[in-house]
């Protein structure tokens, strides 16, 4: 990966004890692997049954490759709408998409996040528009 100048950067590893709490979400668990002004990347861990809070993630694309059990997003007019994913999949969610997300399987589960955009990665609000 290149620095901001176009110069060759440093390859670098991020172990499981380097990795940082991510920023908080009621309900959810974040594990920050990366983070620049226009990239985040990392793991998010949600118990069974479990559903976050609602958020979005301002400027940023999001996209959700999911390890293990199921990740539910809820998003659209009121919440209405919703997609769930099971492992090998990928979902995207678009920039200023407010959303939650829920696990409805008995294991918790477990994603990889990347996230590229600019500005805060992460905005909790009350919930989407009716």
């Amino acid at each position: 990966m290149g620095t901001q100048s176009g110069q060759p950067g440093r390859v670098t590893v991020v172990g499981p004890s380097e990795r940082r709490p991510g920023p908080p979400t009621p309900g959810m668990e974040r594990q920050e692997a990366f983070a620049t002004q226009d990239m985040w990347s990392g793991l998010i861990r949600t118990a069974p049954g479990m559903v976050s809070g609602w958020h979005h993630h301002g400027d940023y694309d999001t996209v959700v490759y999911v390890l293990s059990g199921r990740v539910k997003i809820d998003f659209g007019a009121g919440g209405a709408d919703s997609v769930t994913g099971r492992p090998g999949d990928f979902i995207r969610v678009p920039r200023d998409t407010v959303h939650r997300e829920g696990n409805p399987s008995a294991e918790p589960a477990e994603a990889l996040v990347l996230r590229v955009g600019k500005g805060p990665s992460t905005f909790n609000v009350e919930g989407p528009a009716s």
